[in-house]
Formats: C-alpha cells, sequence, structure tokens
C-alpha cells in the first residue's frame, strides 16, 4: 500500500484549484437544475392547469352536456361534445362522467366504465378542482368542473387532462443545456484556475502546498530547536513569532504572538532594542535576573520594512565569569601595586644602607611596618570576613598607588556571615569600590573614598561614598540598567558592566541597591531562606 501510494502523482495547486472549481460548479448547476425543474413544474401547473379548468368549464357550460346527462338515451350526445373540445384544445383527454363517478365519455374506449380517479379533488361537493391524479399508470394534470341542472342539482363532472412528464423525462428534456451550461462553466472555471494559480505561486515563490507545509514545519521545528532566542516583530511591533528560549529569557506569556511589546509591558530598555531605538551589535540589556546580549535584524521587503528578527543570549553565566577575570585581574593589579610600593621602599631602604644612616634605615622599616600593620589592623577589626576583609586591603594598597585614600568608618561592624553571602559581598564591594577609584582617579591626594558596612538580622547594608562630582540624578537609574559608564573606551569595551551585576546580584538576594549623589547603598539580606525565597 505505501509503495502505491508513493508512486500516485500528486495534484498541483492548479490541479487542486480545478477540481475544487469544478466540483462546485456541478454542485451548483445541480442546485440550478433542481431550482429549474421547479419552478417549470410550477409554472407547467400554473398555466396549462388554467387552460384546463377553461376546457373543462367549456363543456360543462354546454346545454348538449346537461341534456345527455340527464336522459339517459340521450348520452350518445356527450361523446360528441367531449371529442369536439379535446380536439380544439391542448388537452390530451376530456371525459365527462356521472355523479358515481362513471366515465361515459373518453378518447380511449377501454377508460369508458370505468372510475374517474379523483385524487384529493372536492368537485362531488361542488367546487372545480386542479391537480394531479394517476390513472392506469399514467399521471395526468388534471382540471375537474361540476356540471348542474337548471334546478341547481349536480349532474355530472367533466375532466379535462394532460399527460404529466415524470421526473426523469423532464430533466432528460433539459439535459442539452445542462450540458451546455457545464461545459461553458467547466472551461471558464479551468481558465479561473489557472489565473489564480498562478498568481498565488508568484506570491508563494513558486511553492506548491505540500513545500509550504513542509517550510512552516521546518521553520517552528529549527526555531523551537535552536539553544538562541528568537523574536520577530512585524512593523506595526507586534510579536510575530517566539521560540521557547526567547519566552523563557523574556518572561513572556504563551499568548505573546499577536501583542504588542506594550501589551506585554517588556522593559524601556528592552523595548528600545527590540524596536531598534538602540541600535548597535550585541546590545547588552541586563533583565531583573538575567544579563542578555540582543542582536536585531531589520526585515526589508520590496523595499518596504517589514519588522525585524531579533536573536538573544544569555550571558549570565558568561557575565558572572566575566566578573571572575576582573576580579583576578584586580588582584593582580593591586598586587602590582604593593610590589610597585615595596620596590620603592626597598630602593630608599638601600639607599639609607648606602649612605650609612643605620638608625634611619631602622627607624623607616618601623615606619612602613607600622603603617600596614595598623591599616590591616583597622580593616580587620571590623571586618570578621576573612575574604572580604583581604578585598579591603588589597583595595586601600591600590588606592595608595593611585594617590587617593580608602577608608573604613569608624562605625562600621561586620560579624561572620554565610558563605553565599560572603561571595555575594566581595562581588558588590569590589564593583563599587572600583566605581569610586575611577570617579577619584587624578585627584591626587584630594580623593577619598569611604566604606560603611553594618549589619542587622535581616540583611547587611553597605554604603561606598567618593570625593567624586556623584552621578545625576537623570542617571540614577540608567547606570544600573544599561550598564552605564562614563568612561568607556574602545579599547576596554567591557567596562561599565559592574554596576549592572552589582544590581543583578542584589536584586538576586531580594535586595536592592541604589545611588544618591556620589554614595551607593546596597542592601542583601543575610538570611539564606530569605535569599531563596527572594529568588523563587
Amino acid at each position: 500500500m505505501i509503495s502505491v501510494r508513493a508512486r500516485l502523482p500528486r495534484l498541483t495547486l492548479a490541479g487542486q484549484f480545478l477540481v475544487l472549481q469544478l466540483g462546485l460548479i456541478v454542485v451548483v448547476l445541480g442546485v440550478i437544475a433542481a431550482v429549474t425543474v421547479a419552478q417549470a413544474d410550477a409554472e407547467f401547473r400554473r398555466a396549462e392547469g388554467g387552460r384546463l379548468l377553461s376546457v373543462a368549464e367549456t363543456v360543462a357550460a354546454q346545454d348538449a352536456v346537461r341534456v345527455g346527462l340527464s336522459d339517459p338515451h340521450r348520452e350518445g350526445i356527450l361523446q360528441t361534445a367531449a371529442e369536439n373540445a379535446r380536439s380544439v384544445s391542448s388537452a390530451s383527454t376530456v371525459e365527462i362522467t356521472g355523479t358515481d363517478r362513471t366515465v361515459l365519455t373518453a378518447a380511449d374506449p377501454r377508460r369508458i366504465g370505468t372510475e374517474l380517479p379523483l385524487g384529493g379533488s372536492q368537485v362531488l361537493g361542488g367546487r372545480s378542482w386542479i391537480g394531479i391524479t394517476t390513472a392506469d399508470g399514467h399521471t395526468s394534470l388534471v382540471a375537474h368542473v361540476p356540471v348542474f341542472g337548471e334546478d341547481g342539482r349536480l349532474l355530472g363532472i367533466v375532466s379535462a387532462g394532460r399527460d404529466y412528464q415524470s421526473l426523469t423525462e423532464r430533466i432528460a428534456a433539459a439535459a442539452p443545456q445542462m450540458l451546455a451550461y457545464l461545459g461553458i462553466a467547466s472551461a471558464l472555471g479551468a481558465l479561473g484556475s489557472y489565473l489564480l494559480a498562478r498568481r498565488i505561486k508568484r506570491q508563494t515563490l513558486g511553492m506548491e502546498p505540500e513545500a509550504i507545509t513542509a517550510l512552516a514545519e521546518h521553520r517552528e521545528a529549527m526555531l523551537h530547536g535552536i539553544k538562541e532566542g528568537v523574536l520577530g516583530l512585524d512593523r506595526q511591533g507586534r510579536v510575530t513569532l517566539v521560540n521557547d528560549t526567547a519566552r523563557d529569557l523574556l518572561r513572556l506569556p504563551g499568548d505573546a504572538p499577536g501583542r504588542t511589546l506594550a501589551d506585554l509591558g517588556v522593559e524601556p530598555r528592552l523595548h528600545d532594542v527590540l524596536t531598534g531605538r538602540s541600535p548597535g551589535h550585541d546590545q547588552v540589556v541586563f533583565t531583573a535576573d538575567r544579563v542578555l546580549t540582543l542582536n536585531r535584524m531589520p526585515l526589508i521587503t520590496r523595499g518596504q520594512s517589514a519588522g525585524s528578527v531579533t536573536t538573544m543570549r544569555d550571558l549570565t553565566e558568561i557575565a558572572a565569569l566575566q566578573h571572575q577575570l576582573e576580579t583576578t585581574r584586580s588582584a593582580t593589579d593591586t598586587l602590582r601595586a604593593q610590589a610597585h610600593e615595596f620596590s620603592n621602599h626597598l630602593h630608599v631602604i638601600a639607599g639609607l644602607v648606602e649612605l650609612r644612616e643605620y638608625p634611619e634605615v631602622a627607624r623607616y622599616v618601623r615606619g612602613v611596618s607600622g603603617a600596614h600593620t595598623e591599616r590591616a589592623a583597622e580593616v580587620i577589626s571590623k571586618i570578621a570576613d576573612p575574604s572580604l576583609a583581604a578585598l579591603l586591603i588589597a583595595k586601600a594598597s591600590l588606592a595608595a598607588e593611585q594617590g587617593a585614600a580608602l577608608r573604613v568608618t569608624a562605625d562600621s561592624a561586620l560579624g561572620p556571615v554565610p558563605e553565599t553571602l560572603a561571595s555575594d559581598l566581595v562581588t558588590v564591594v569590589g564593583n563599587l569600590v572600583d566605581n569610586a577609584l575611577d570617579a577619584v582617579r587624578g585627584a591626587g591626594r584630594a580623593g577619598w573614598v569611604e566604606i560603611a558596612l553594618t549589619e542587622t538580622e535581616a540583611e547587611v547594608r553597605l554604603t561606598v561614598t567618593d570625593s567624586g562630582p556623584g552621578v545625576a540624578p537623570e542617571l540614577a537609574e540608567e547606570i544600573f540598567r544599561h550598564g552605564f559608564t562614563t568612561k568607556a573606551t574602545a579599547a576596554d569595551a567591557t567596562r561599565g558592566l559592574g554596576l549592572a551585576i552589582t544590581r543583578l546580584v542584589c536584586t538576586r538576594r531580594g535586595g536592592a541597591v541604589t545611588v544618591d549623589g556620589a554614595a551607593f547603598t546596597a542592601r542583601l539580606p543575610r538570611d539564606a531562606d530569605r535569599e531563596g525565597a527572594a529568588s523563587s
């Protein structure tokens, strides 16, 4: 069975249209034929019935008919009257009966003496009637008229009839015309089908329906099979297609296709990238808990915009790895700064030794050692977590090399914290301090960065303030949403992600980060249960 089906030719689009239109034409012609036959039948009954009624009334009004029905010895004159009326009219039969319905006259002698079929006639009640009756297997259209005497007494019946064609005979009579109509309609349908198929194939790039179906199925499988998210928009900004990955990355509902971005409530930054208001390649967008990179491609059809297709990738893990690299680079820079500082100290010591200023060497070494010890002791006394304390000590050395001062406020205090919170604190503090050091770079000894760390049973609160110019109020949200930076250069295109990653870390824990001028404040819940509830 499979091999037989495989060898059967498939109808082309034009062939399918032709078969469909021919089928419709046959159905329409059948309906028209039925209506035509019904109308012809009604017209036949109306026109011929009227004529037959006139013939029967004419016969019934003759005095000879009354005499023949009144006097049994003179019934012979009835045949003459009936035949005269039949010969001059279109009637097939004119029959006269008495009140007992016995046929007294008929064109067929075999009918004489038989009973006249009345059907639904009420002629015996004194009323004329037109209708269909059947006698000896023949169906006829008849008119029945009562014959009354001078005293008003019913004397008999006059029946004028005409052969009635059967349905088959009427259809056969109309067949030649119907076949002509069918031929003309088939020719017009074939031409119309061919022209319509040509037009549709031009619009479908010459593909047959099976090819279009296969292409659509392949597109759906490809869209939902690729790992990257794909979202399509039409020229009005309505979603035309979205695969599972894009729906998951953007948190879109299942009924997103057909709705506009405004209806879906997407974030302003994401809206600008998807609609092309924010042009460029590899646009980075930070959602509530993800870092996405988007590439938008406009669609041009016949020189006009038909919408756009945007591909997107989840860079959350990549951003985390990038942050780890940044942390490593920061540690490297810190070690380099410390090495540079120690090298300077060694040069001073070597010079003093060559000058044989041994007491001054001892005093200088005690001073340098005391400064480092005092700086480390100050941090360790306020910060119990070793990883965060080591970060602040290293950042202090980096600030010193830059010529600025980094200090921890006197009221700062942070006890032991969970490991996950310690890791998030290192991320947030490192990013905020690096941002602050960038803000005071070039200020020399006048530049400073101040860190305040406090804790409650519910959360850890961090405030980083610097002596820089601060952030303008209109950019307070922009710097977090876009990964905004005023210091990005072509040589360092990855800058500006630190603040956005900071907000991402705080949001994931159920906290927040805000800025007021030059003061950045971050809140991070310290309880693991709170963290899980917030992230869910």
